[in-house]
């Protein structure tokens, strides 16, 4: 699994794997090998959106109890 990055950093990440892939001339190795990087690295940046989305909730809960 993508270490721990910024969210913004993953995205710019796979937009640069989007392009290398997008090139004619990348073996189907290498090919592999980034797809699984950009699939590694899109699975990092969902978990740590649901884990901002749970801490946005829990934020709009405690002004709703007040």
């Amino acid at each position: 699994m993508a270490t721990k990055k910024k969210i913004e950093k993953m995205l710019e990440e796979l937009s640069e794997i989007t392009k290398e892939l997008e090139k004619d001339d990348i073996s189907l190795e290498e090919s592999i090998k980034k797809y699984q990087y950009a699939v590694d690295l899109y699975k990092s940046a969902k978990q740590q959106l649901k884990e901002s989305e749970i801490k946005i909730e829990e934020i709009r809960g405690s002004l709703e109890d007040e």
